[in-house]
């Protein structure tokens, strides 16, 4: 079969089973707990006879850009996702992103699948697969809506009559082990050659490196990648962005911006738009570290911009062309400025449009900003010199289509 361009990117088509996992998450330091303590022996191996590093995330580090990266192969200013939430200026009307209606440019699982591969997208969230399977003719369910899967909408039926269990509770880590043991299900019937498989992030945004619940789900995800191999599949295992502690002894560590410069410039100075926003406010209240900001009554940019950057927490700030410049974002969708809290502090509108009741005590941990850029970049077989002299030791979370088709020796 002839290869396979898509975004300017030319892929091979697999020769073999091949499964991408989007670790949802998966902080590097989950990795190096799991791999001192002997929590996940399967990824262990691979540092002999795969590869195991890391790479960089799309900032924001949230879960809709990088996703649609990993899947396109090319960073937001291509595919234009560069939020889970963003302000319609047209519309004048905020908005949350639950299908592929904004992306701009196809997808490696379409095009794969256009071209004749077996292809399948599954996800824990419906919104994301609605994103990720634009396009695509083939497999595409979430274990969110499992129990809702009809041949006609999403090219297979009785999902959980194949995995062998219901749909899971949303709020669960077993709705990310659903979609693994679906993917291992369908490599097994031969339904699909090329999977892609991306998780929730519920299990880090509640628990810790080394606590007993972490511990638990990373060995599972590892004894399940190990069983993916077995099958004979590739497996590449990437994550859409790390996760940090974002709270202090007295609870969430946040600047409330958009209070705090209608304290300083008058109410309705700004609106502060939260882009982690989605469907799943549980897991971190829709806060996040890096938000855009959008001038009202107030119309000082340079003013606005430097009474933030004095705010503690706050890591950067940019105007709208310079932070499409850095991070490679759509320049049209950007806000008037950008700003970005460390790895320790999350940035909100005002304190009544976030909710953190959902934590039920779990101190807050959550992601959006720099801090949380590096992820983990692990492939099941080992990755050819030539390859990894091509990419200057820059990999990017999106390259990992590219390494396990393409660079895999």
């Amino acid at each position: 079969m002839a290869d396979v361009v898509v975004n300017g990117r030319s892929y091979r088509a697999p020769e073999r089973p091949t499964a991408v996992i989007c670790f949802d998450g998966c902080d590097p330091e989950y990795i190096r707990h799991g791999l001192a303590d002997g929590i996940l022996p399967v990824i262990a191996g691979l540092r002999n006879t795969g590869f195991v590093g890391e790479a960089l995330a799309v900032v924001p580090t949230f879960t809709n850009p990088n996703n649609a990266s990993i899947v396109t192969g090319v960073p937001p200013a291509v595919h234009g996702i560069s939020g889970n939430y963003y302000l319609d200026r047209a519309a004048g009307e905020e908005r949350m992103i639950t299908d592929g209606a904004m992306l701009r440019c196809g997808t490696i699982l379409a095009a794969m699948a256009q071209a004749g591969v077996r292809t399948a997208a599954v996800t824990a969230k419906d919104k994301l697969r609605l994103m990720l399977a634009r396009g695509l003719d083939g497999i595409n369910f979430s274990s969110e809506k499992a129990d809702r899967a009809t041949l006609a909408d999403n090219g297979i039926a009785d999902v959980e009559g194949m995995v062998g269990r219901s749909r899971p509770e949303q709020y669960s880590a077993d709705l990310s082990l659903f979609v693994l043991d679906a993917g291992l299900k369908l490599l097994e019937r031969s339904m699909a050659r090329l999977l892609y498989l991306s998780l929730s992030d519920f299990v880090q945004h509640a628990h810790a490196p080394g606590s007993p619940e972490a511990d638990a789900f990373n060995r599972a995800v590892d004894e399940r990648i190990g069983r993916l191999i077995a099958l004979g599949a590739t497996v590449g295992v990437v994550a859409d962005h790390g996760m940090n502690d974002k709270s202090r002894a007295s609870g969430a560590n946040v600047v409330f911006l958009e209070e705090e410069l209608a304290r300083r410039f008058g109410a309705g100075a700004v609106r502060v738009i939260c882009p982690i926003t989605d469907p799943f406010v549980r897991h971190h209240g829709a806060l996040g570290s890096f938000v855009r900001v959008y001038m009202r009554k107030a119309t000082d940019l340079d003013a606005l911009m430097a009474a933030t950057a004095e705010l503690p927490g706050i890591e950067a700030v940019l105007d709208g062309p310079a932070a499409a410049r850095r991070f490679e974002l759509p320049p049209d969708l950007e806000g008037d400025f950008v700003v970005l809290g460390d790895a320790n502090t999350v940035i909100g509108a005002s304190p009544f449009e976030h909710d953190l009741s959902g934590l039920a005590g779990h101190r807050l941990r959550s992601h959006g900003g720099l801090g949380e850029q590096t992820v983990p970049f692990i492939v099941s077989r080992k990755l050819r010199p030539d390859y990894l002299a091509g990419k200057a030791g820059a990999l990017r979370n999106f390259d990992i289509f590219d390494a396990v088709l393409n660079g895999a020796a």
